[in-house]
């Protein structure tokens, strides 16, 4: 995942993503510290709240880290599948990531960031994108599930602000979730991340997790299509970015399948967080043997040749191949084309 994507530029060239996926390689990793969070997030993935009962040990995180890096990762992403801030060892982890030359992204709902954990951050220069989903308190808080959320992110902002977000590689990311509560003030959200120097990461809901109990979150492709051109135009006309308008990411796309993948809570690998299909265990084999001897990790190293209906005949297949986590959870096949999307025949 490139949390700070840009119009069309993927973030690592055709080349070197063909020799990671040729041998089994890595240039990015997910990683999930804990499943614990002080939110209740009405659409979370991970229906996220309590730890799981058998996470992995510092130790055994670092060492995954490790591993990820001889597998050639240069990157490696602090998911928000619980609160990262929540974490007690957080900033050892960010401090061995960093100290392994990688870079490290941390996703976080920044109810819990003040003033001095802003500064830690800063001196460490990690990119941040925080999880806002409205601007107006009443849908915030409705949709993570908690009274008090729209404020509480809003003092964690204000204090990453004061600390000097976003500036030069310190990017500031600002990831909302499409859904119907809030997608008639997506644009103007749009214009207000890009006013205030904040990366807007605007992507697709998946249908896992705790969406699933909630149908009323659900948006349907013709609506979808509109707010993506509508944020096309916005880019391209206010802000001099041109991209073509297709999901799950505005203004982006995801590349991940072919050279990343997820690092559970508990050791459980997956393709990413929407494919939520356990290939192995990391206290049980070595990330490497996971990835080598996985049929889905292959398959999906391999999407663009082997991605099914409008997906695969789609003209902008080079670059994108749909959401691999919303066909897996809507048709039971993480080849299956993107129901979402409106492109192809």
């Amino acid at each position: 995942m490139s949390c700070f994507g840009e119009t069309w530029g993927l973030e690592y060239s055709p080349d070197e993503i063909a020799e990671a996926r040729k041998n089994n390689r890595l240039l990015s990793m997910e990683l999930e510290l804990s499943r614990r969070c002080n939110l209740e997030c009405v659409y979370c993935y991970a229906s996220s709240g309590r730890p799981l009962d058998n996470e992995l040990s510092l130790e055994e995180v670092l060492d995954a880290v490790d591993q990820a890096a001889g597998l050639g990762a240069r990157k490696i992403i602090v998911l928000g599948g619980g609160e990262p801030t929540l974490y007690p060892h957080l900033f050892t982890v960010l401090d061995h990531i960093l100290a392994r030359g990688l870079k490290a992204d941390l996703f976080t709902n920044a109810t819990l960031i003040d003033d001095e954990f802003a500064r830690r951050l800063a001196r460490r220069g990690i990119p941040v994108v925080i999880k806002m989903n409205s601007r107006r308190p009443e849908v915030q808080d409705f949709l993570a599930g908690r009274p008090g959320t729209a404020q509480a992110i809003s003092r964690g902002l204000e204090a990453l602000v004061r600390a000097g977000y976003p500036d030069g590689e310190m990017k500031l990311g600002v990831e909302t979730i499409i859904c119907r509560q809030n997608i008639d003030e997506l644009p103007e959200l749009w214009r207000w991340a890009r006013n205030s120097g904040f990366t807007p990461y605007v992507e697709v809901m998946t249908w896992q997790g705790r969406a699933k109990e909630h149908p009323e979150l659900e948006v349907g492709p013709h609506e979808l299509k509109e707010l993506f051109e509508r944020l096309a135009l916005i880019d391209a006309s206010e802000f001099g970015r041109r991209w073509r308008a297709h999901p799950p990411l505005a203004g982006s796309h995801c590349a991940r399948h072919e050279y990343s993948c997820t690092l559970t809570a508990n050791g459980d690998i997956h393709p990413c967080p929407g494919v939520a299909i356990s290939v192995g265990n990391i206290t049980e084999q070595s990330l490497g043997e996971i990835l080598e001897s996985s049929k889905v990790i292959k398959e999906l190293r391999n999407v663009r040749k082997m991605v099914k209906g409008k997906c695969h005949s789609c003209e902008i297949g080079n670059l994108c191949y749909g959401c691999r986590g919303h066909a897996y959870n809507v048709t039971g096949d993480y080849l299956a084309e993107d129901p979402v999307c409106w492109l192809g025949g």
